[in-house]
């Protein structure tokens, strides 16, 4: 198993209930990050991943002003002056197939259900410092691959056809979190 040095990390926490963004700058500081932002709706988190760069987004589905799937979709605009390939981690008490399936197709990197725990957490962090996906590019869809495995056996009708997607190699964060194994 790898062990993240979390203080070379820069996390942007946004959630509307300042008890669990207590919660999980809590966790992340005692994962040993050090540079942990906070909003409190997905406008000021939006502003704050400009100015701020995170490496993660660790945001709420629910909140005012707009929820954290806008966010998502806001920040994987290719366009954009921020960062569009950070992460994206997305919080909810919703689990339901269908706001898994939303929060995917909006570019979400990994999911994660409430009530969390300090294990999920730190996972779904690994998953994304250690196996960053690929990034896809369509004509209507820009975020990391939605694919989890790409055995290349799936003939469904939703099956990618060649030369139809752009795929974006990601950079680990390994590097810069100087995992050890």
């Amino acid at each position: 198993m790898f062990r993240i040095d979390f203080n070379k990390l820069r996390f942007l926490i946004c959630d509307d209930n300042p008890h669990m963004r207590r919660i999980l700058r809590t966790l992340l500081h005692s994962f040993g990050a050090r540079e942990v932002s906070e909003a409190e709706d997905g406008a000021t988190a939006l502003e704050m991943f400009t100015h701020f760069a995170p490496d993660i987004v660790i945001t709420d589905w629910e909140m005012p002003i707009f929820d954290g799937l806008e966010l998502a979709q806001m920040i994987r605009q290719p366009d954009a002056k921020a960062n569009p390939y950070a992460p994206i981690i997305m919080l909810t008490a919703h689990s339901e197939k269908r706001r898994v399936t939303l929060a995917r197709d909006a570019g979400v990197t990994e999911f994660l259900a409430k009530p969390i725990s300090a294990k999920a957490l730190y996972q779904r962090v690994l998953n994304v410092v250690a196996s960053p996906r690929p990034f896809i590019k369509t004509r209507n869809y820009f975020g990391p691959d939605r694919r989890r495995s790409n055995t290349g056996g799936y003939i469904g009708p939703e099956r990618r056809g060649h030369g139809q997607a752009d795929v974006i190699q990601q950079a680990s964060l390994l590097d810069k979190a100087r995992v050890t194994g």
